[in-house]
């Protein structure tokens, strides 16, 4: 009886583990699905490589308009930000209000989750 117990006890502990697991996991993915849906377009995540805008890997802690081979425009390259993960939300929810003059064709992500994963997930590539 007592080897029935605890066989139950950890049927039911392995239980609850992978059922936290299973919540977790579509969170991880889920910076990596908005980038591509949203940004996979115009930026890569692989270093040196740009696209029509510039390589996000390592983006944040970067200073905006440094990623060489790229041509920023003037209004970027003289914003003087370094993207921290506040200024890359304020920029993703509205990027011509944050820098005018970006040649950014992109309106913003409206959605605060789908933008703190995006941010996660960016912040993780290095």
């Amino acid at each position: 009886m007592k080897k029935a117990k605890n066989l139950l006890r950890g049927c039911v502990l392995v239980g609850l583990l992978w059922a936290a697991l299973i919540r977790v996991a579509p969170a991880d993915d889920s910076g990596k699905d908005v980038f591509e849906e949203q940004c996979a377009e115009c930026h890569s995540v692989l270093k040196d490589k740009n696209k029509k805008g510039p390589s996000l890997f390592g983006v944040v802690g970067r200073k905006s308009g440094s990623v060489d081979g790229y041509e920023y425009s003037d209004a970027m390259k003289s914003a003087n930000l370094v993207w921290t993960q506040e200024d890359l939300d304020q920029y993703l929810t509205y990027p011509r209000k944050m820098v005018p003059g970006t040649k950014m064709k992109y309106d913003g992500l409206e959605a605060r989750n789908q933008r703190s994963a995006l941010i996660q997930y960016l912040g993780n590539i290095k």
